[in-house]
C-alpha cells in the first residue's frame, strides 16, 4: 500500500512538473527585432506598446528607416525577425535573395504620395500642377527623397509622369534630398524647402498642410509588404506580432494616421 502510495505521489508531482514546464516554454521571454520603414515610427510604435500589454513576455526592438537601408542591412547579416517595407521593390529583392520565411509574405497597407508645404505655404504651391509649373520657372525648392528612397521612388515617377528633368532641376538647385521620409518631412516643416513630396501619413503625424495627393496613374498603388525573416530564431512569435499589427486593434491605429489596412 505504502510503494503504491508513493508511486501514485511520484507520478503527479511528475505530471505537474511536466505542465510548469510547458506553461514557462510557453511564457518564455522573447526579443523579437522588427525593421520598419521610417514612415511607420509612431504607429508601430504605439502599436508595439498595446502588443506588450497582453504579451508581457515579448520584447520589442524597433529600427526605423529607409527600407533601402533596411534591405541593405539585412543583406549584410543584421538580426532581424520582421521586415515591413514602405515598397515592394525592396521585399521583392530579399525575397530573391532568399530571406524570407516561405508564406510569410503579405500587403499589410496602403499609404499616399503627399505635397505637403509648410507653416504659411510662402512660395504658394497648391497642386502638382503649380509644382510643376514652379519647377519649370525656377522659382521653388522641393524636398524628396533619395532614389534608394521609395518615397524617393515615387517622387521620381511623378516628376516623369510631368515629363521633368529630375537631374537638371537638382544641378538647378531646384531638389533638395532626404535619406528617407522622416528626413524630408523635417526639411518641410522647418521650413528649409517651399514644399516636399512625402507621405500622407507622415504630414499627419508633423502636422503639416497636404496640398495635393498623387493618383494611382502618376506614381502607382504605395503599397507596404510585410513578411518574418527566414534566419529567426522566433518565427512563431514573428508571425504572432504581425497578425496583431493587422488585426482589428492594429488597424485602428494604423487608420488614425490615414494608413488604409489591407491585411
Amino acid at each position: 500500500m505504502k510503494n503504491t502510495m508513493k508511486a501514485l505521489i511520484l507520478a503527479l508531482t511528475f505530471a505537474l512538473l511536466l505542465s510548469l514546464t510547458a506553461c514557462g516554454g510557453k511564457n518564455k521571454d522573447v526579443e523579437l527585432t522588427v525593421f520598419a520603414a521610417a514612415s511607420m515610427q509612431e504607429t508601430l510604435t504605439e502599436i508595439g506598446e498595446n502588443y506588450r500589454k497582453d504579451h508581457p513576455n515579448v520584447t520589442l526592438t524597433f529600427n526605423f528607416d529607409s527600407s533601402g537601408t533596411l534591405q541593405t542591412q539585412i543583406e549584410e547579416g543584421a538580426v532581424c525577425d520582421v521586415f515591413i517595407s514602405a515598397g515592394q521593390k525592396q521585399m521583392n529583392a530579399l525575397a530573391d535573395g532568399g530571406y524570407l520565411l516561405d508564406g510569410t509574405r503579405f500587403d499589410l497597407l496602403e499609404n499616399k504620395v503627399a505635397l505637403a508645404v509648410p507653416e504659411g505655404n510662402p512660395a504658394g504651391i497648391r497642386s502638382y500642377e503649380d509644382l510643376r509649373s514652379a519647377l519649370e520657372a525656377g522659382t521653388v525648392v522641393l524636398a524628396m527623397g533619395n532614389s534608394d528612397v521609395p518615397v524617393g521612388q515615387y517622387t521620381q515617377k511623378i516628376l516623369a509622369w510631368f515629363g521633368l528633368d529630375e537631374a537638371a532641376l537638382a544641378g538647378a538647385g531646384c531638389i533638395t534630398y532626404g535619406s528617407n521620409v522622416k528626413e524630408v518631412t523635417t526639411h518641410v516643416s522647418e521650413g528649409m524647402v517651399d514644399c516636399g513630396i512625402i507621405y500622407g501619413t507622415d504630414a499627419f503625424s508633423a502636422g503639416l498642410t497636404v496640398v495635393d495627393t498623387a493618383t494611382e496613374e502618376m506614381c502607382g498603388q504605395v503599397i507596404y509588404p510585410a513578411a518574418v525573416l527566414g534566419g529567426s530564431e522566433h518565427a512563431d512569435e514573428a508571425g504572432a506580432f504581425l497578425d496583431y499589427v493587422r488585426s482589428a486593434e492594429g488597424a485602428a491605429v494604423l487608420e488614425s494616421v490615414g494608413f488604409t489596412p489591407l491585411g
